[in-house]
């Protein structure tokens, strides 16, 4: 009888662990991209620019979101920063 109630609690436990690593090579794989144009753009002379700081800004709370696994988060943070970066380096 115990088995039958543990199973299901033991599924629905894994199954929200699952839940939660639903965006985490996502959130990684955009941030680092992020990171790495980050560094472009500041090279190239456009760290001044308000779409750099914006960018900064959203990588910053991408990596907090990360920290604390809030990975859909962290996810569309880093894809913003991604944009404001690419529009920092055409001088937006």
């Amino acid at each position: 009888m115990k088995a039958w109630i543990c199973l299901p609690l033991m599924v629905l436990a894994l199954s929200g662990c699952a839940a939660k690593t639903a965006y985490r090579d996502s959130c990684a794989e955009q941030s680092n991209a992020a990171w790495r144009e980050l560094d472009l753009a500041k090279a190239e002379g456009f760290a001044g620019s308000v779409s750099y700081s914006k960018a900064l800004t959203l990588l910053t709370g991408a990596k907090t979101s990360q920290q604390f696994e809030g990975y859909e988060s962290c996810t569309k943070n880093a894809k913003k920063a991604r944009f404001y970066i690419s529009e920092s380096r055409a001088g937006r």
